[in-house]
């Protein structure tokens, strides 16, 4: 704790260098500058100005520092043993500065530094101020090109090396906080959507799971320099990402999805669908998909404790996540709706429609449509039994398609039941999540020449993860009193500035 009152000279070396800079401002060799030159030469040196600035200030500190009247570590053990002077170096935006301090010392015990808690400094030597800087850099490109930003913004020369640790660092209370933010309230009618939906990863071999890493090592290429057809490199490790999100409810029918025969797209009126609003999104690479399952029902749960809105869950139709989302379901107690995204199913209608078509031919799109169209009607039995007929007539090597169809939406008929999905007005779409495996994964993790380590790869899908919730200041404050809990508040237990 520090005493406040004036001390003379405190700043003397600042107003020093603020005075260095006045004159050459005002001298000839700043005359003849160009703008540029002039922003080159007063970034480096108002930088350092204020670098001195923050040193004078914490040399202001050390001289106002009062001796605790009882220091008690989380142990229970006294301090007594009091040096004053104890220096840390610490590396801000603006450059390196050294704190001076006094130490509570005891035998074989680390030192404790009541003034390191009033300046909440980090664990490490790089400041808060910096380590936000990295976290929003590396989320938004690679650890190299943030490394150069962040240097090139603060001159404090961190490497690629340190910017990958300060952002696991920066991460790490994500979970911790998305578990105590309350959302804000909706009324009973809000739909709640929930959505899951999996990318791979390329991660470094010893971050493989281990049965990715299994058929790795035992594959065995059929060329030297590339990747036959059907061949997979066994280098990507799936990261499983969910989505929670309020829409009021909004009715359609199936004109306003497909357009009826005779009609064009562009001519008809159409009703839009549930707009997504109070968006949260997460991810995981470190965890199975169970772990971002459970984390969706809970940010769910979360927005409705009593269960009384509607839950619709939207998937891409693979069996796993469906089984998952059912099993948590049931354990907590839940009704859900699962509807499985139309854009899927109209994939396996072209997949069907190739088998009857040639490449090009416009008489595959009213096929299409038609059959979709009586999807959405709720006639899938009928689309089913027609794609069997018609495949019946074709050859075995003219039928995978229409085959795939037929068994994809047999399997999935229970979720298939758009024209009640339409009445009720929900979402039949799983354009959220798809968006977000292409924003927090594939315009990030997937840039070329990546190669995740594990703990790097978990860190920056949940900052971007977080940063597209629109969440990220309000986490940093809260990132920064957790670490005042764990790197200060923890090792005491008793701090006193007056007679006990």
């Amino acid at each position: 704790m520090s005493a406040p009152g004036s001390v003379p000279g405190a700043f003397v070396a600042s107003l020093g260098l603020f005075e260095a800079i006045t004159h050459d401002l005002e001298g000839p060799e700043t005359a003849g500058m160009t703008h540029a030159q002039l922003e080159d030469e007063l970034a480096g040196r108002g930088r350092e100005l204020i670098r001195q600035l923050y040193q004078d200030h914490l040399e202001l500190r050390s001289v106002r520092e009062v001796r605790a009247a009882a220091v008690v570590d989380a142990a229970g053990v006294e301090r007594t043993r009091i040096e004053r002077g104890r220096v840390r170096t610490i590396s801000t935006i603006f450059g390196k500065v050294v704190a001076r301090r006094l130490a509570y010392r005891g035998q074989k015990l680390a030192d404790l530094h009541p003034a390191d808690a009033a300046l909440n400094l980090p664990a490490g030597m790089h400041s808060h101020g910096l380590a936000r800087l990295c976290a929003i850099e590396a989320a938004r490109g690679s650890f190299a090109d943030a490394c150069e930003r962040v240097n090139a913004h603060t001159g404090a020369g961190v490497g690629k090396r340190q910017v990958g640790e300060l952002v696991i660092e920066a991460a790490c209370d994500i979970d911790a906080f998305y578990a105590a933010k309350i959302p804000a309230p909706v009324t009973a009618g809000t739909l709640l959507v929930l959505t899951v939906d999996g990318k791979g990863i390329v991660i470094r071999p010893e971050a493989l799971r281990e049965q990715t890493a299994k058929l790795a090592a035992a594959a065995t290429k059929k060329y030297a320099t590339r990747l036959a057809v059907g061949e997979k490199n066994g280098r990507k490790r799936m990261a499983t990402l969910g989505a929670v999100y309020d829409a009021e409810p909004a009715v359609r029918t199936l004109d306003d999805v497909i357009a009826p025969a005779g009609r064009r797209e562009a001519d008809r009126p159409r009703s839009p669908g549930p707009v997504a609003r109070a968006k949260w999104l997460t991810g995981s690479v470190a965890h199975t998909a169970p772990h971002t399952v459970t984390a969706v029902f809970e940010q769910a749960e979360a927005r409705d404790r009593q269960h009384a809105r509607t839950w619709v869950v939207l998937v891409d139709g693979a069996p796993g996540p469906i089984e998952l989302i059912k099993a948590e379901a049931a354990t907590r107690g839940v009704t859900v709706h699962v509807v499985i995204d139309f854009i899927h199913v109209l994939q396996y209608l072209w997949d069907a429609a190739w088998c009857l078509y040639e490449n090009g031919d416009q008489d595959a799109e009213p096929w299409v449509a038609g059959h979709a169209r009586k999807l959405l009607a709720g006639r899938t039995r009928q689309v089913i039994a027609r794609l069997e007929t018609v495949a019946a007539g074709l050859p075995a090597a003219r039928r995978k398609g229409l085959e795939a169809a037929v068994r994809y939406f047999t399997g999935r008929a229970p979720y298939l039941r758009y024209h009640k999905a339409l009445k009720a007005g929900w979402p039949i779409a799983t354009g959220v999540i798809e968006g977000a495996c292409r924003h927090l994964v594939k315009d990030r993790m997937d840039i070329t020449g990546a190669r995740w380590g594990l703990d790097g790869a978990e860190a920056v899908l949940k900052l971007r993860a977080m940063r597209a919730n629109d969440d990220f200041d309000a986490y940093w404050q809260f990132h920064q009193q957790q670490d005042h809990e764990r790197n200060h508040q923890a090792k005491y237990r008793k701090l006193a500035y007056h007679d006990p």
